[in-house]
C-alpha cells in the first residue's frame, strides 16, 4: 500500500479513501471505506478509456451483472458509477497477498496446493462465464491467497471494447505472458470464455515451475513467445502436464471449459479433497510456513491510518461534487505551506530567483561549471550549504574529458542548474550539494566511483549518471555493494535487471522500447498500410527485438514485412531499398544502431526513389555522424528518442533560458535537462527523510514509489516490475535542416506532424 497522493481524491460516491492499493494501466485502485463502513477496493479508470464509444453501456450492463455474482472464490462487486467522470467500481476488500508475491518470495508451490488453487479458481471462472462474463485480466496479481482459500479480483469489466494488448499510447491492456494469443493479436471478436481458461493454464503453470511459461522481457517480446512460441512447462509435476498443455493450446476450440478443468482436477484429487475442505479455515490447503506468512500479511494490510479528525462545520465532512471533498481553510493553508517542500519542478518562478553566472545557491564552483572533477577522477569544488539548514549530497558520476564528454558536460551543467535552483528557495527544509566524478570514459575508474562517493567526508546519499553503458555496467555492482542509487539518463542498457541491482533507477527507454513510438507515428501523423522493417543484423539484439514487436502490434491495420541487412557496405543496402521499393513498401523503418549504417540505408533509399516516411531510432544519430554522411538524404527522418530538446519542450522554457544565459545561446545538448529532472526526483526523494536508519536504504525504497513530474518527463516506476514507465519519456524529432528537430512527445502524436 502508498499513501494517498495530493492529485488522490480523499472522496468519491460517498466512499473515504484511505491507501492506494496499486495502479496500472487502466487506472488507479484505492483502498476505502465505504458509506456503512466497510472495507473496499475501488478502482477508478482513466477518463481516455472511458472516453471511448460504448465502453460506459458496458461498463453499466458488466457491473449489474458482476454484483450478482456470490462465488465462494470471488470478491463480490459491491459500488460503481458508470457515469462518473473518472468511472469507478468497488468491491469487497480481502487483507491477502496476491499469488504474485507469494510466488516471487518462495517459488514454485507444490503439485497438491496447484491442484487446489486450480480447482478453486476454475470454479470461480465458471460462475463467471454462467454469468455472461469474461475476465480478461487472470493473473498471479489477481489472485489472492486468503487461508481459507483463493479468491478472484478485478474482473475484466473495465477493458475497452477492441484495445490490442499494446496500443499506441504504449499502454498494456492485460497482462502480456498470461494473455491469451487471441487477446495477444488483438482480435476481440475471438476472446471469450476460452481466453480465461488460457491464462488460467499460465498461472497454474507459473505455480507449478515458479516461472512465467512465455518467459519475461519487453511486453511486445513477450507477446510474440505467446502467439508463436511453446510454453516452458519444465518442472511442473507430469501429472499436471496434460492438463497444462490443453490450456495452453493455441486453439481456442481445443481448450477445455472452466468447469472441465474443476472436474479434471477434482477428480485427480478426489482423496484430498473432502479432507482439503474440512480444514480450510486452517490453512491446510497450503504448504507449511505460508499460512503463518499469509496471516501476518493480512493483519499488516489491516494496519490502516487513523482518518483525519474532521471539526463539525468544515466543508471536508461532506463530499462535493464529482466525488471529492473540498478542503477546508485550514487543511488547504498547511497545504500550501508544504508544497515547497516537494514541489521540485524548475518552473519559471523559481529559476528566476537565480543569480548571474555562478549562480548564489550553494553549487560551488565559477561561471556556471563548478564542481568539476580533476583528471583521474579526484573531484574539486565541492559545493557549500548555507545557513543552519541540513546538508544533502548528491554525486554526478560522469564522463567529463573523454569521448562521451559532451553527453556528460551537459549533465553536469543541467545537475548544477537543479542544485541552485533548489537551493535559491527560501523554504527549502535542506541544501544540495553536488559532488562530481570523472570517469574520463574508463572503465576501471568508473567501477571505483561508489567507493569515492561513500568514503568522502560527506559521503552522497544519492548519485546522478554514469554517462556511458560500460560505465555503467563497470560500476553497477560497486554501488550495489555501497547501497547507493543510481539515476542514469544516458545508459541505454536495456538488459539490466532491477532485481539484480535494485539500485539501478535508469530513467529513459532503452532497446526495443522505442516501438511505442514508431507505432504512433505511423498510425497517426503518417499512417501507412505497407511497411518495411528493415533489421540491421550487426544491430544490438535488444533493439532487434523491435522487429517482432512490430509484426505482433504494428501500427494501425499495416502490413509489416522484415527484410535482414546482412553485414556490408552501401551495396547491400542500395539491393534492399529496390527490393523494397519493388514490393511497394509505403514507408521504412530502420532497426539499427550504426549511424554510419543508417547513412548507407538513407542514401540507398534515397537513390531508390523512396520518398515516404523514414523512421530510425536515437543510436543511429551518434554524434552527428548520421547527418553529416548521409547529407540531404538524411532530411525528413524520423527519430525516436529518449531525450527531448528543452527549447521546443513546453513547460522547460525557463530552463532553457537558464541554460542558455550561463552557457550561451544555440541548441541546449540532450541530457542537459534529463540530468536537472533526475536530480529533482532525487531531491524529492531526499525531503522528509525519517532519522535513524540507513539513509541508502531508505531512499532506495523511497525512490521506487516515488513520482515527479519534471520538466521533460513524468519520471515513475511500474510498482511490480521496477521498471521505469518509459512511455512518457520517449519523443520524436524530424531531421530539418542538418539536425534533429523536435516533434514533440510521442504520446502527442497527429497528423499535424506530417511533412
Amino acid at each position: 500500500m502508498e499513501d494517498l497522493r495530493p492529485s488522490d481524491p480523499v472522496w468519491l460516491g460517498g466512499h473515504r479513501l484511505l491507501r492506494r492499493l496499486g495502479a496500472g494501466g487502466m487506472g488507479v485502485v484505492y483502498l476505502a471505506r465505504s458509506p456503512g463502513g466497510a472495507l473496499v477496493a475501488l478502482k477508478v479508470v482513466r477518463s481516455e478509456f472511458a472516453d471511448e464509444p460504448g465502453f460506459r453501456r458496458r461498463f453499466r450492463r458488466e457491473a449489474e451483472l458482476a454484483a450478482r455474482l456470490r462465488g465462494r472464490w470471488l470478491v463480490p462487486v459491491t459500488a460503481a458509477d458508470p457515469q462518473a467522470p473518472e468511472p469507478w467500481l468497488a468491491t469487497a476488500f480481502v487483507p491477502a497477498p496476491a499469488l504474485a508475491e507469494v510466488l516471487a518470495g518462495h517459488g514454485p508451490l507444490p503439485e497438491r496446493t496447484v491442484r487446489v488453487l486450480g480447482r478453486r479458481l476454475a470454479e470461480a471462472l465458471a460462475q463467471v462465464h454462467t454469468a455472461g462474463l469474461v475476465h480478461r485480466d487472470v493473473k498471479p496479481g489477481n489472485v489472492l491467497l486468503a487461508l481459507d482459500g483463493p479468491r478472484l479480483i478485478d474482473f475484466g469489466i473495465a477493458r475497452p471494447a477492441g484495445a490490442t494488448p499494446l496500443t499506441v499510447t504504449g499502454t498494456v491492456v492485460g497482462s502480456p505472458g498470461y494473455l491469451s494469443p487471441e487477446q495477444a493479436r488483438a482480435r476481440p471478436d475471438e476472446i471469450g470464455p476460452a481466453s480465461d481458461v488460457f491464462s488460467l493454464g499460465c498461472v497454474l503453470a507459473h505455480a507449478a515451475t515458479g516461472r512465467r511459461p512465455f518467459g519475461t522481457g519487453n511486453a511486445s517480446t513477450v507477446l510474440y513467445r505467446t502467439v508463436h512460441g511453446e510454453p516452458d512447462l519444465a518442472g511442473a509435476d507430469a501429472a499436471l502436464l496434460p492438463l497444462l498443455r490443453d490450456c495452453l493450446a493455441k486453439d481456442p476450440a481445443r481448450r477445455p471449459t472452466a468447469a472441465d478443468v474443476g472436474r479434471r482436477l477434482a477428480a485427480d484429487d478426489a482423496a484430498h479433497h473432502a479432507a482439503e475442505d474440512a480444514a480450510d479455515d486452517a490453512g491446510a490447503w497450503l504448504p507449511p510456513g505460508l499460512p503463518r506468512l499469509i496471516a501476518e500479511r493480512s493483519a499488516r494490510a489491516l494496519e490502516l491510518p487513523v482518518p483525519e479528525r474532521t471539526e463539525v462545520g468544515e466543508a471536508a465532512a461532506v463530499p462535493g461534487p464529482g466525488g471529492a471533498a473540498p478542503p477546508s481553510r485550514r487543511r488547504l493553508l498547511a497545504g500550501l505551506g508544504a508544497a515547497g517542500v516537494v514541489v521540485l519542478g524548475g518552473g519559471a518562478a523559481a529559476l528566476a530567483a537565480l543569480d548571474g553566472p555562478g549562480g548564489s545557491g550553494g553549487s560551488g564552483g565559477s561561471g556556471g561549471s563548478g564542481g568539476s572533477a580533476a583528471p583521474g577522477g579526484t573531484p574539486s569544488g565541492t559545493p557549500t550549504g548555507a545557513g543552519d539548514r541540513p546538508r544533502r549530497v548528491i554525486g554526478l558520476h560522469a564522463d567529463l574529458t573523454g569521448a562521451a564528454g559532451t553527453d556528460g558536460t551537459a549533465q553536469q551543467r543541467g545537475a548544477l542548474l537543479a542544485v541552485e535552483d533548489h537551493n535559491s528557495r527560501p523554504d527549502r527544509a535542506f541544501d544540495l550539494a553536488l559532488e562530481v566524478y570523472d570517469d574520463r570514459g574508463d572503465p576501471e575508474l568508473a567501477a571505483a566511483a561508489a567507493a569515492h562517493f561513500t568514503d568522502t567526508a560527506e559521503p552522497a546519499l544519492a548519485v546522478v549518471g554514469p554517462t556511458t553503458d560500460a560505465a555503467a555496467l563497470a560500476a553497477l555492482p560497486g554501488y550495489q555493494e555501497a547501497v547507493l542509487p543510481l539515476a542514469a539518463v544516458s545508459v541505454a542498457v536495456a538488459d539490466i535487471s532491477s532485481v539484480t541491482y535494485s539500485v539501478w533507477f535508469s530513467l529513459r527507454p532503452a532497446g526495443d522500447q522505442y516501438s511505442p513510438a514508431l507505432i504512433a507515428y505511423l498510425s497517426l501523423a503518417e499512417p501507412a498500410t505497407r511497411i518495411a522493417v528493415i533489421e540491421d543484423t550487426t544491430a544490438d539484439p535488444e533493439l532487434r527485438r523491435m522487429a517482432p514487436s512490430l509484426v505482433v502490434t504494428p501500427p494501425a491495420d499495416a502490413e509489416i514485412t522484415v527484410y535482414p541487412a546482412e553485414a556490408g557496405g552501401e551495396a547491400g543496402f542500395a539491393a534492399l531499398a529496390g527490393t523494397v521499393r519493388a514490393d511497394g513498401a509505403e514507408a521504412v523503418v530502420l532497426l539499427g544502431d550504426s549511424p554510419d549504417r543508417a547513412a548507407d540505408c538513407a542514401r540507398a533509399l534515397a537513390g531508390a526513389g523512396h520518398t515516404g516516411p523514414r523512421l530510425a531510432v536515437e543510436p543511429v544519430l551518434g554524434d552527428g555522424r548520421f547527418t553529416a554522411a548521409a547529407g540531404p538524404d538524411a532530411e525528413g527522418w524520423v527519430i525516436a528518442t529518449g531525450y527531448t530538446d528543452p527549447a521546443g519542450h513546453p513547460g522547460a522554457e525557463a530552463f532553457t533560458a537558464a541554460y542558455r544565459e550561463r552557457h550561451g545561446d544555440g541548441p541546449v545538448p540532450r541530457f542537459a535537462a534529463e540530468a536537472y529532472d533526475a536530480v529533482n526526483f532525487l531531491a524529492r526523494g531526499i525531503a522528509g527523510l525519517p532519522a535513524g536508519g540507513d539513509p541508502r536504504e531508505t531512499l532506495r525504497r523511497r525512490l521506487r514509489r516515488t513520482t515527479h513530474r519534471g520538466i521533460t518527463r513524468q519520471i515513475a516506476f511500474d510498482p511490480s516490475t521496477r521498471a521505469f514507465d518509459f512511455s512518457a519519456g520517449l519523443f520524436l524529432h524530424r531531421i530539418r535542416d542538418g539536425r534533429p528537430r523536435l516533434l514533440g512527445r510521442y504520446l502527442d502524436a497527429a497528423p499535424e506532424w506530417a511533412p
